[in-house]
């Protein structure tokens, strides 16, 4: 079972967890009411209002799958976040690749997964994440942000939302020692992946260079394929390819 741990304020969960991790048994959960530069993919930011949403990280130690194979960790934890907001909220949330939480074409949660590497094996994995919850009014320049409060008009109770999702998490992470589970994890979470209805969907690569494409599958590293309107398939790190929605690039 997860073990929380609360700190008034700090400037990333996953800095701070980072820093203790060693000393820290697998399960740690930081979490704060405060988070002052929190960090998301490729240095992005993350606005949160102080007391208004959740901000926080879980250590995970010598998680069942090896490095090459690491995406299933980003996938357990979507899927653990998606299950979370559905049960609080209703449908229309799915995970807009690699690991990002969408309510429609909104952006309700944002994580960064942190792997420090023993070989072939993951030593420790921090899975940060930030979820818009009772935050009604956004002021940064994010193009679409979103909070629980905005979809069902009510607030929710921070703390058991916090252990759902960290204790979901912790049971998908824990399955994948199986192969079966590994297989219907990643189903389930092609399923629950945004705009993956086999239809064409406007795109932006790293040039700048738009173009219609459709999913086509995700390796086992996060490698995401995509069938392009002319027939081809190409193959897409993260960063080297967005989403176009309302003629932005996400």
């Amino acid at each position: 079972m997860p073990h929380y741990i609360k700190v008034s304020q700090t400037a990333s969960t996953n800095t701070y967890l980072s820093r203790l991790a060693a000393t820290l048994p697998g399960g740690t959960v930081i979490y704060t009411p405060s988070q002052t530069a929190g960090r998301g993919q490729k240095g992005n930011s993350w606005e949160s209002e102080d007391g208004k949403n959740l901000t926080f990280s879980l250590l995970l130690k010598r998680p069942p799958v090896k490095a090459r194979d690491q995406f299933y960790l980003s996938e357990a934890a979507a899927l653990a976040v998606v299950e979370a907001l559905t049960g609080e909220a209703g449908d229309g949330f799915s995970v807009k690749w690699p690991n990002d939480v969408y309510w429609q074409d909104k952006k309700v949660c944002g994580m960064l997964l942190e792997n420090s590497l023993d070989g072939t094996d993951i030593a420790t994995c921090i899975v940060g994440i930030g979820i818009n919850v009772n935050q009604e009014r956004f002021l940064s320049d994010a193009p679409n942000p979103v909070s629980l409060i905005n979809i069902t008009g009510r607030e929710h109770d921070l703390m058991a939302l916090l252990k759902r999702v960290c204790s979901r998490i912790e049971q998908l992470v824990d399955s994948l020692a199986d192969d079966d589970a590994r297989r219907d994890l990643h189903e389930r979470y092609m399923t629950a992946l945004y705009r993956n209805d086999g239809q064409q969907h406007p795109w932006e690569d790293a040039t700048g260079r738009r173009f219609m494409a459709s999913v086509a599958g995700i390796a086992p590293d996060g490698t995401l394929t995509l069938l392009h309107d002319d027939g081809t398939r190409h193959d897409y790190l993260f960063k080297q390819v967005k989403h176009i929605i309302s003629g932005v690039s996400l």
